[in-house]
């Protein structure tokens, strides 16, 4: 079991940049490939970014390709999600999740959730 507790969520401009971090707890965090999605009111929650167990692949929703980065430090547990150039649109409350296979987007193929962090991104 994982448990995931997103923090780096807050209030910025538009151009801004942002930095989620995902830390976890368990053992077994390494042998897990992790995501990140998001879910802007009144929308359904979409995969953002993924990375597999040791960090060699990562892989995007092709609309953020370019200004978002996953990366993982399996020695500290944390998964970080990079935000660059930030728009109003990307105002969303945004989740890591965990699954034991690679490559996945769909979030009802993901076992373990966070609660989720606040990104607000103003014009």
């Amino acid at each position: 079991q994982v448990q995931l507790v997103e923090s780096g969520g807050g209030l910025v401009q538009a151009g801004d940049s942002l930095r989620l971090s995902c830390a976890a707890s368990g053992r077994t965090f390494s042998s897990y490939a992790m995501g990140w999605f998001r879910q802007a009111p009144g929308k359904e929650r979409e995969f953002v970014a993924g990375i597999n167990w040791s960090g060699s692949y990562t892989y995007y929703a092709d609309s953020l390709k370019g200004r978002f980065t996953i990366s993982r430090d399996n020695a500290k547990n944390t998964v970080h999600l990079q935000m660059n150039s930030l728009k109003p649109e990307d105002t969303a409350v945004y989740y890591c999740a965990a699954t034991r296979v690679t490559g996945l987007r769909g979030s009802s193929q993901y076992d373990y959730w966070g609660q989720g962090t606040q990104v607000t991104v103003s014009s």
